[in-house]
């Protein structure tokens, strides 16, 4: 990450929206806001129990703007402190961001001047260090390379264009897809800046075991890969009948995150081994889409006490929601 800004650097016309809902105050966060703030306008949303907001409040820099969440429609936390952010931003260009991510100055800048001739920005979040876990779950963003773009924990957005559509629907698991979904619908052009590298803190091995079947549902979002994935299991049921066949399709998932690696400039951004983890992925989404099913088949993916049933609306039913309104 680089340090601040210096005298010649202007600061950013744009705001970071960061939604945020945690048990306790990340440090490593609040320094990472306190470098941000001299660079951009920062506002934190934070649906965090009293007593951790409280104490978060009390640990930011005085320039960032510290909000609760306003009320938005469905059960999904993240969508009500997205809406509040960009509702109550004081620029158009918006950079919405997890709190994991870590942007440095030539990465925002990137994104946010790219705003000015799209109203979506999609960059290619990597993660920092590489735990064996993070190495594992960088070969799924590999395979969504070969086959289009990843799908990163931050975005940039043209706040006057999602609050035109009406913001988006707050009762979908896999939201970030239904965000840039729901902008395309209301005709946005998106930017996908797949070579523009962002930094991602890797999740700690529990919370990363516990979002397996969670990102196996999002697939619902997206039939083809679906149907794609749920022959995966039958077919490596049938090629470990003879080892070779076997080492031949987990060989081809290799080839394929090694393809996304080398596709965008993603060489720069992705270590040689990193395509070796696409077996383990392979085996882990195999078995996780069809407990995904049972999810599906139950009323939805366990969310928050709930259960959320869409994981994202198709295009053209969005497109036809507006067209209606």
């Amino acid at each position: 990450m680089t340090g601040a800004p210096t005298t010649a650097e202007a600061r950013l016309d744009a705001e970071y929206v960061l939604p945020l809902a945690a048990d306790a105050v990340d440090q490593d966060l609040v320094a990472y806001l306190a470098f941000l703030v001299r660079a951009i306008d920062v506002t934190v949303v934070d649906g965090s129990p009293e007593p951790v907001r409280a104490a978060l409040a009390a640990a930011l820099p005085g320039a960032v703007r510290h909000l609760a969440p306003e009320a938005w429609p469905g059960a999904n936390g993240k969508v009500a402190g997205v809406m509040t952010g960009v509702r109550a931003s004081r620029h158009d260009r918006v950079v919405l961001a997890d709190d994991d991510v870590r942007y440095d100055r030539h990465a925002l800048a990137t994104v946010v001047g790219l705003l000015d001739s799209a109203e979506v920005v999609r960059p290619q979040n990597v993660f920092g260090p590489l735990p064996w876990h993070a190495r594992w779950d960088t070969a799924r963003s590999l395979i969504n390379r070969a086959f289009g773009s990843d799908y990163p924990g931050t975005l940039g957005i043209r706040a006057g264009a999602l609050l035109a559509a009406g913001g988006y629907d707050g009762d979908t698991l896999f939201e970030n897809l239904e965000l840039i979904r729901t902008l395309h619908a209301h005709g946005a052009q998106e930017a996908r800046a797949d070579a523009l590298g962002v930094r991602r803190v890797p999740p700690t091995p529990r919370h990363f075991l516990g979002q397996r079947v969670r990102q196996a549902y999002d697939d619902f979002a997206q039939p083809p890969r679906l149907v794609a994935e749920l022959l995966l299991a039958p077919l490596l049921v049938v090629a470990a009948r003879r080892p070779i066949r076997l080492v031949a399709l987990l060989g081809a998932s290799v080839a394929v995150a090694e393809v996304g690696r080398r596709r965008s400039g993603g060489r720069a951004l992705f270590p040689v081994t990193a395509a070796l983890w696409a077996p383990a992925w392979v085996l882990e989404r195999a078995v996780c889409v069809w407990v995904a099913v049972l999810h599906r088949l139950a009323g939805g993916m366990p969310y928050r006490g709930g259960r959320l049933r869409y994981a994202a609306h198709p295009v053209r039913d969005l497109a036809r929601r507006s067209a209606h309104a």
